[in-house]
């Protein structure tokens, strides 16, 4: 029998670490307020749509995803939309019916998104005709990913699966413990390769044959410590970033490392406590921490290079390269530009009053930011 997995929302989890930290003498400390800045950057809001949904704090995986062609959306009540990326002219629309929960991930002439109920539905990219639908076996909270090979599925029971581009069959699948008690959410797969690279709640990041399935390795990046649940907690479940023989990696209330992608040796790790994950542009990581800092850090050793406090406890989304700028959206719909070499605030624009869970998505010189109520901006910045 599997071990009981709660996942609890975010909010819940954070609010139990602050009562657990604070008496009842001391203020919990709010989100900064946003102040002006010197703003270098000219936003332009190119257009948004309303995907379907509302704003139920379930912190799904529901992002957009770009092909080149198309740009691709899913809301969590069932529909999936393409759209013409300059004009977000709807090309195709199916209402699946399911409950999504993931998606969706493009790739191969396939759209796949996945469901609360563990479903994964794939589609034609060019007509959204479905190709296939299967049951996995447990809710799906990450993006699935298409690879030349095979989808890479993975639920929050701790597996990873396989599936035939085809035909949905499974291919293949392996498992990971999860602790008791988690954050909700799950790290997505990166496929490089013939290899899948995926981390786990329970603080470990392994490495499969996309072939087989066969374990190439598995590396411990942050281990539990302290004597109760909530402090022994240690889920790596934001973005990873893999280039060349490269992995880089970031955990809740653990570290932030390079590992190796052939060995999944640890070249350099740093203290460090993230839930949504990291960015990497040529030689430089970025990285939005727990509180909201985010931080620049030289690739090769993981040396501090800036960091802006200026947003803390604002629920940052992870960071996301536009051109020489960092993009990031806060809980309020503020997406915020940050200059990449300085960490210096210098473009913002509100895009509802709805929370963003989800990075945004930049392809061609446009930001995609999908509010968690289901509405879909495109946006572009330019300097003033």
């Amino acid at each position: 029998m599997r071990p009981l997995v709660l996942r609890l929302p975010l909010v819940l989890v954070a609010l139990g670490a602050l009562i657990a930290g604070c008496d009842k003498d001391k203020d919990i400390a709010p989100p900064v307020q946003l102040v002006a800045i010197n703003a270098r950057l000219s936003i332009q809001r190119l257009w948004e749509v309303k995907l379907g949904g509302k704003d139920l704090a379930l912190r799904l995986a529901l992002a957009p995803a770009a092909d080149g062609t198309r740009i691709y959306a899913a809301a969590h009540s069932g529909d999936v939309q393409a759209f013409e990326p300059k004009s977000g002219k709807s090309l195709w629309r199916v209402k699946t019916k399911l409950a999504l929960s993931a998606g969706p991930g493009a790739g191969g002439g396939l759209v796949v998104v996945g469901s609360s109920d563990g479903q994964v539905l794939a589609l034609e990219a060019g007509s959204g005709a479905t190709r296939w639908k299967i049951r996995s076996t447990g809710e799906v909270l990450s993006t699935p990913v298409v690879a030349p090979q095979a989808v890479v599925v993975r639920t929050v029971d701790g597996r990873i699966h396989a599936l035939a581009l085809d035909t949905g069959k499974e291919l293949w699948s392996n498992e990971q413990f999860i602790p008791r008690l988690t954050l909700r959410g799950t790290a997505a797969p990166v496929v490089a390769g013939d290899t899948v690279v995926c981390a786990f709640d329970n603080g470990k990041v392994a490495a499969y044959g996309i072939g087989s399935g066969d374990v190439l390795w598995d590396t411990g990046v942050s281990p539990p410590r302290g004597k109760t649940e909530l402090e022994r907690m240690v889920d790596i479940d934001g973005r990873m970033e893999v280039s060349g023989h490269d992995v880089f990696v970031a955990g809740f209330q653990g570290r932030i490392a390079m590992l190796a992608l052939d060995s999944g040796q640890i070249w350099w790790s740093r203290e460090l406590s993230s839930y949504r994950g990291l960015a990497l542009d040529g030689e430089t990581l970025y990285v939005t921490t727990a509180d909201g800092s985010i931080q620049a850090m030289r690739r090769r050793d993981g040396t501090p290079v800036w960091q802006q406090d200026r947003l803390l406890r604002r629920g940052l989304t992870s960071p996301a390269v536009d051109g020489d700028s960092l993009v990031v959206v806060d809980f309020q719909g503020f997406v915020h530009w940050l200059d990449r070499a300085s960490g210096a605030l210098v473009g913002r624009i509100k895009t509802s009053k709805e929370r963003v869970t989800n990075a945004p998505v930049v392809a061609d010189g446009v930001v995609y930011v999908q509010t968690d109520a289901g509405r879909l901006f495109a946006l572009r910045a330019r300097a003033r």
